[in-house]
């Protein structure tokens, strides 16, 4: 018998929910989990980097799944949102001074239960503060509805666990969903450098956004202005074991590199989070078969996959295949959480 969401994510005390596109059922997971950890004398806290809960979808018009929370639950919102869209009874425990284009966010405790829609922050300090401030006030689980597009905010800096949704609404074609949804999952469980100089070096160089690469001389900071291909054959980069990426890894840095003839067999790029990696599956690919190898500083423990056969945009996926095809390529659970959901 499968898992459920709370089965999965109990060992945890921090779980971030993020999505391929939207309408890929993030909320449905949120929901799910407020309902599978109610009644379990656990409590439950929660906010979002976006906004959440909301009747419709203000890009496509599209009708969504509101929040319903139980009496204890910790909330962490926007001033605004409390004020009109949030329909329990509330004390509020902390306003943060942490801004949001719907006013600061607030912290309450719900003292029955309601409605909610949910604004928080979108910086990672301040959701790790946020989330620190919940365990303060007696969360024992803290769940943050994040973005695909804000990676950073899914690392374990922020969150132990992460369950990424995914489904129809991504693509027409049902190919495309498995793979691209495939390599996100790589990406994001990308393992981390166990090179002790360069992570010592990397940790001390927080704002660079250069490169620096790792050889028979030590670390060499290359040069601005001088490219990644003309770096590697310099004599400073002389028996290259590796490059550290201050900034991104993307397609504009990658596409010389791999047009050009430049020793790259047995290294190993080396970036500061999944975020960073900013190339289309091909070139991800490309640098593979070159004999490169990818690692990063902080990578994120991904504990799930679910998928939504459904598209809001009016087809759907036959829920056998999409859930058969998806277990084959991603090697995590998987589960359909619209027929979890009914």
């Amino acid at each position: 018998m499968k898992p459920t969401l709370s089965e999965l994510i109990r060992p945890y005390r921090s779980i971030s929910i993020i999505g391929m596109c939207k309408n890929a059922g993030k909320t449905t997971v949120l929901n799910q989990i407020i309902r599978e950890v109610n009644g379990s004398g656990r409590t439950l806290a929660l906010t979002s980097i976006g906004r959440d809960g909301e009747d419709k979808d203000l890009v496509t018009g599209t009708k969504k799944p509101g929040i319903y929370v139980a009496r204890g639950t910790l909330v962490a919102t926007a001033s605004d949102l409390i004020l009109r869209h949030c329909d329990v009874t509330r004390e509020i425990l902390d306003t943060t001074g942490i801004s949001t284009p719907m006013g600061d966010v607030v912290v309450l405790r719900a003292r029955s239960d309601g409605a909610i829609q949910l604004a928080g922050p979108s910086i990672t300090n301040q959701l790790a503060r946020l989330r620190e401030e919940f365990f303060r006030f007696g969360a024992d689980v803290v769940m943050i509805d994040g973005a695909l597009s804000r990676k950073t905010l899914c690392s374990r800096k922020v969150t132990e666990a992460t369950i990424l949704c995914t489904g129809a609404s991504y693509h027409k074609n049902i190919d495309t969903v498995i793979e691209d949804t495939a390599y996100s999952c790589r990406v994001l469980t990308l393992p981390e450098t166990e090179d002790r100089e360069l992570r010592s070096t990397a940790e001390g160089l927080e704002d660079f956004r250069g490169m620096v690469i790792f050889g028979e001389k030590g670390p060499w900071t290359v040069p601005g202005g001088l490219s990644l291909e003309d770096a590697l054959r310099k004599d400073e980069a002389r028996g290259a074991r590796a490059v550290f990426f201050g900034g991104a890894l993307s397609d504009f840095l990658m596409k010389p590199l791999l047009m050009s003839n430049a020793p790259l067999k047995g290294l190993t790029f080396v970036a500061r989070d999944s975020s960073k990696i900013l190339m289309k599956r091909e070139n991800y690919e490309k640098i593979g078969r070159r004999g490169v190898s990818l690692q990063v500083l902080d990578t994120v423990n991904l504990v799930a996959v679910t998928v939504n056969p459904f598209s809001a945009y009016g087809f759907h996926f036959s829920k056998d295949e999409l859930m058969e095809r998806m277990e084959a390529r991603v090697g995590l659970p998987v589960i359909n959480v619209m027929e979890d959901a009914k």
